[in-house]
């Protein structure tokens, strides 16, 4: 199983980036692996919700299948998803305030039978570039 984790401190409030967190809407605008949805997302994020989507990592792309495991508005979203050649993921997004701003963690665990050894670390490597990049623009859009 691989893991990638990212903590930024960012300008935005709490409840600004859990408007953009939770709007699958805004998610290519900031969510670097979300190439784009395959079926209409719905417009409100609940326990149990499944969207499908087209992801990106190390230049692979790959369909997705999200399942909503858990939402606690304004402070965690996770998400579990699976995906083609038996990969399986689970992200969760929490946002914690910091004076006026806010602290967000991404982590994210996936695993699969094409998910070991050096591409395993090749995913990590470059989830966890995604992260960082993703963090930043989400930061920039929640702040505008």
């Amino acid at each position: 199983m691989g893991h990638i984790e990212a903590t930024k401190d960012v300008t935005a409030d709490p409840a600004a980036l859990w408007a953009v967190v939770s709007d699958p809407q805004t998610w290519d605008r900031w969510f670097t692996i979300h190439e784009r949805f395959m079926e209409e997302p719905p417009a409100v994020l609940s326990e149990g919700v499944r969207l499908v989507a087209k992801i990106v990592m190390l230049g692979m792309a790959n369909k997705l299948e999200w399942t909503v495991l858990a939402v606690d508005a304004p402070h965690r979203l996770t998400l579990g998803g699976t995906g083609m050649a038996g990969v399986r993921t689970e992200f969760s997004f929490d946002i914690r305030p910091n004076g006026a701003g806010s602290t967000i963690v991404v982590s994210g665990d996936f695993e699969g039978a094409l998910i070991k050894g050096a591409l395993g670390k090749a995913v990590e490597k470059d989830g966890a570039k995604q992260l960082d990049r993703s963090l930043d623009r989400l930061d920039a859009l929640a702040s505008a």
